[in-house]
């Protein structure tokens, strides 16, 4: 009887209709837009109370080291209400990410079997704090960047940096960094949900090393090649372990479906 209605919830799963997925695809995206709307009232809060002084910290560490006169400028009379709403709406992002990577999660859920649902909640206690982990990287290479770039100022000079231009190079990098460190998690979910196999991760490990280098380098100055291999080591690491984690599992499918059905190993 058990197996009769594990097997009929299975069969209910696989029947979902293009219009139904998207209904629930609606759904999910409608709740993390709240939760984005939310997060965003809260990061303008956040934002005047001390993220501001927070992303002008490496600037200011840069004059002071100099002597001179670096700056973040406004060129605009509405510039700064303008960042203040982008820098609001990315932390909106960054705090409401347990609920929409919740959503992305149990939009996928279906794929996956009744006993194979228990590791959703591992995926996203895994998430999580992979995700802020990815953020906090971005956010601990950003003063060696700005001292970087602005070493190559000549003496006597000084550098007036343009507020919406550093504004989006310092989200665009944490953000990015952030949502990088939780691709090693889909792709343990996507193999749980038997769309790729753990032969298949190990065999593009060549090519996601590429792509994870060039990822890197976009995300941080050509000229800083300290910070890009201190994004791109961590990245590496959790690819090969998306991959140890993928083939754990084939490996106890492979036994499950020797037990049951006669197949190889």
């Amino acid at each position: 009887m058990t197996a009769v209605k594990d097997r009929g919830e299975k069969d209910r799963e696989k029947r979902m209709s293009l219009g139904q997925h998207l209904i629930e695809l609606r759904k999910r995206l409608f709740i993390s837009a709240i939760a984005i709307v939310v997060g965003t009232a809260l990061g303008w809060w956040l934002t005047d109370a001390f993220i501001w002084d927070a992303l002008q910290e490496p600037v200011a560490r840069v004059a002071e080291a100099r002597g001179d006169d670096t700056a973040i400028i406004f060129q605009t009379i509405s510039s700064s209400f303008d960042l203040m709403l982008q820098i609001a709406f990315t932390m909106g992002i960054v705090i409401s990410s347990p609920v929409w990577l919740y959503q992305i999660f149990a939009f996928l859920v279906p794929g996956l079997n009744k006993k194979e649902r228990r590791f959703t909640l591992a995926f996203f206690a895994s998430a999580i704090p992979l995700f802020f982990a990815g953020c906090a990287a971005g956010w601990f290479v950003l003063p060696n960047i700005v001292k970087l770039m602005t070493s190559f100022v000549p003496e006597g000079g000084e550098t007036l940096l343009t507020a919406k231009e550093y504004i989006d190079f310092v989200l665009k990098l944490v953000v990015a960094i952030g949502i990088a460190f939780v691709v090693p998690v889909f792709i343990v979910l996507l193999n749980f949900a038997g769309v790729i196999s753990a032969a298949a991760i190990i065999k593009s490990w060549r090519v996601a090393i590429l792509v994870i280098v060039l990822f890197t380098a976009i995300a941080t100055p050509s000229a800083d090649v300290v910070s890009m291999f201190m994004l791109a080591i961590p990245m590496i690491l959790l690819y090969f372990l998306a991959w140890f984690i993928a083939n754990m599992h084939d490996r106890r499918v492979a036994r499950r479906n020797a037990l049951e059905f006669g197949e190889p190993v």
